[in-house]
């Protein structure tokens, strides 16, 4: 059955019979957890297997794990992290801790049935950055960030997951929380080009991205990424990002319009996928007639995306560990 260009949450910590027989029907691309799907290894190893149930294949399913502030998935069960803008100033080799990182974050979530993480980050953080961004960024040039995002999805994938680079074309320069307000970027193209898009298009390779809600001016001064015919050609033509673009949230209020105008809006300016997170059913209902089965090039995107899908490469976990904390100490010989 040919999925449809959404991806949802649920509500609980496993799935209802309603939720089952809503998502068999619908057939969304993939699924995503959040804090509230999330109690012990088990019931999360249960939860994941409840959805592909649900839908009859191996649908990805995605999680915000990116470490720090911003991790679902914490002690005592897994992993804890630094922020990451924190752990590239203490680590003696920012990239190679970037690389363990999501190599052992990839370790957590395989082994619980998740097999796609929304990181790494390729916005670059400035003095201005809004908190709500600001210490999750890899650093505050495009040269950190890019070989810092690149080591981190690298880790992802060489552990079975699929990375998705976030926020494309750039969230570094926003001064308000997009899930808020909408942040309008006044910086110039020619600044943009050289700094905020030029990071993406380093990782323009990478199988999956995350689109940002945020305006720029200097290019379209009246629909944020997410929306904007202008700023998708702009990934897709200057960036050369060709692989699955998905939204952020649409329920962030970045966003203008009823879910389903959302929804509508940023699959005509050109996102292969719309993410809708919450879980909640009469939500769902409204998102899931505007979504429409993949095919074309959307579906030849994403079908690219979860080819790339692979086995963990079988590392001695144990020394990536002690590997990463003599990293952070800083006393690697």
């Amino acid at each position: 059955m040919t999925a449809r260009a959404v991806i949802f949450g649920c509500e609980g910590l496993r799935l209802t019979p309603e939720e089952k027989r809503f998502f068999g029907q619908v057939q969304p691309w993939g699924a995503i957890l959040f804090a509230r799907n999330i109690d012990m290894p088990e019931q999360v190893r249960a939860l994941t297997a409840d959805w592909r149930e649900a839908v009859g294949r191996d649908l990805p399913i995605l999680i915000d794990q990116e470490g720090g502030r911003v991790q679902r998935m914490g002690p005592p069960h897994w992993r804890g992290w630094l922020p990451a803008l924190e752990q590239c100033a203490r680590a003696t080799d920012p990239a190679r801790a970037m690389y363990l990182r999501g190599r052992l974050i990839a370790d957590d979530l395989r082994a619980v049935g998740v097999d796609v993480n929304c990181a790494p980050l390729a916005d670059i953080a400035r003095a201005e950055t809004h908190a709500i961004l600001r210490n999750r960024c890899y650093g505050e040039t495009r040269a950190d960030v890019v070989a810092r995002a690149r080591a981190m999805a690298e880790g992802l994938m060489a552990g079975g997951v699929l990375p998705v680079v976030k926020h494309m074309p750039g969230h570094g320069l926003g001064t308000l929380d997009s899930h808020l307000d909408l942040p309008v970027v006044d910086a110039d193209a020619d600044t943009l080009r050289k700094q905020d898009f030029a990071a993406f298009r380093a990782l323009s390779d990478l199988p999956l991205a995350m689109s940002a809600h945020i305006v720029f001016a200097a290019f379209d001064a009246q629909h944020p990424a997410t929306t904007s015919l202008i700023m998708q050609r702009l990934i897709r033509e200057e960036i050369g990002f060709d692989g699955a673009l998905m939204t952020d949230d649409l329920s962030m209020q970045a966003l203008k319009g009823s879910l389903d105008q959302r929804a509508t809006a940023a699959l005509q300016a050109g996102c292969d996928l719309v993410l809708h997170c919450n879980g909640v059913m009469a939500q769902m209902q409204q998102v899931a007639p505007v979504c429409p089965a993949l095919d074309g090039t959307a579906r030849a995107r994403c079908d690219r995306a979860l080819a790339q899908r692979r086995f963990a490469d079988g590392a001695d976990i144990a020394a990536l560990e002690h590997e990463f904390a003599q990293l952070l100490q800083g006393n690697v010989a």
